[in-house]
């Protein structure tokens, strides 16, 4: 196993995990398809990436169920599982894939500074952010919800801020729960944000803050990992198209992804069953519909 450390930007720090295949692997996600040489448009990114024989990756290192890393120090999670599908159609083996860590506050930015090729991190689909990038999927929906303490009874859902302007609820830098939830508070003071999710799980068993907010499926991650200290309250309250991000303009990379995932769905689904499916709660998703590549 080796690491590359680089600096994104002034104050981030970025980590490139390569998983060693060497030792033998305990967990039970299932081992990807690998194309055995593989051939296509010269040109086109799976071409260039077919020949390098590697990708680079950019994922979360800190999110239970899609994108974690491990006390092995190996990357686990749907998001993880669902590159090695995409890896795996390119030709290149999982130890061959190089993980960048890609907090949300950067994942246009590793994009667009060409230190990833694609970008599978709970990634939501928005308008915004296609100005700056492209998107293949959505290859999963989540939804905005909200945890709090085991014994909180006061907050029930997003507009328990409204009627408690004291309750402050964490989400992290760049996201799109942070923005999603302003219109739920009744002082922009409530909100308190942090790079990465973890650190807000941490907040809350502090006594910090009140609550957390981000996709349902994410925080059920953390439910589960707390030994009964965090729960779940309330409905969700928006709908999150997962797509995985990738240089603005790609369209051949674009429907080479989504055929992809289309081609493989019962992997999709057993990546689905080892990793985030684990987590008491959740459902096995089907493949949505995907959006016209652009």
């Amino acid at each position: 196993m080796s690491f590359r450390r680089g600096t994104l930007a002034a104050t981030f720090t970025v980590a490139a995990l390569v998983l060693s295949a060497c030792g033998g692997d305990d967990n039970d996600t299932p081992e990807p398809d690998v194309a055995d040489a593989p051939e296509f448009e010269e040109g086109t990114t799976m071409a260039r990436l077919a020949e390098a024989g590697t990708i680079r990756v950019g994922t979360k290192f800190d999110q239970p169920g899609f994108g974690l890393e491990n006390l092995e120090g190996e990357l686990e999670g749907f998001d993880v599982e669902v590159a090695k599908i995409i890896a795996g159609a390119l030709g290149i083996a999982p130890e061959d894939i190089e993980w960048v860590e890609a907090p949300s506050a950067v994942r246009e930015e590793v994009l667009e500074n060409d230190d990833v090729d694609m970008v599978v991190a709970t990634y939501t689909i928005n308008d915004a952010r296609k100005e700056r990038i492209s998107f293949a999927g959505p290859y999963y929906e989540a939804g905005q919800q909200i945890m709090v303490a085991e014994d909180d009874d006061t907050i029930t859902g997003p507009e328990s801020f409204t009627e408690n302007p004291d309750a402050t609820v964490c989400t992290v830098t760049g996201s799109t729960p942070s923005e999603q939830i302003r219109e739920y508070l009744a002082d922009p003071g409530q909100l308190v944000l942090f790079d990465e999710y973890s650190q807000c799980a941490d907040a809350l068993r502090n006594g910090q803050v009140d609550a957390v907010t981000t996709d349902n499926v994410i925080l059920l991650g953390f439910v589960a990992e707390s030994d009964g200290a965090f729960k779940l309250v309330g409905e969700q309250f928006t709908e999150e198209p997962y797509g995985i991000g990738i240089t603005k303009g790609d369209v051949e990379f674009c429907e080479f992804i989504n055929e992809t995932l289309r081609d493989n769905e019962d992997a999709y689904e057993e990546a689905w069953a080892a990793t985030a499916g684990q987590v008491e709660g959740t459902e096995t998703p089907k493949l949505p519909e995907f959006d016209a590549c652009a």
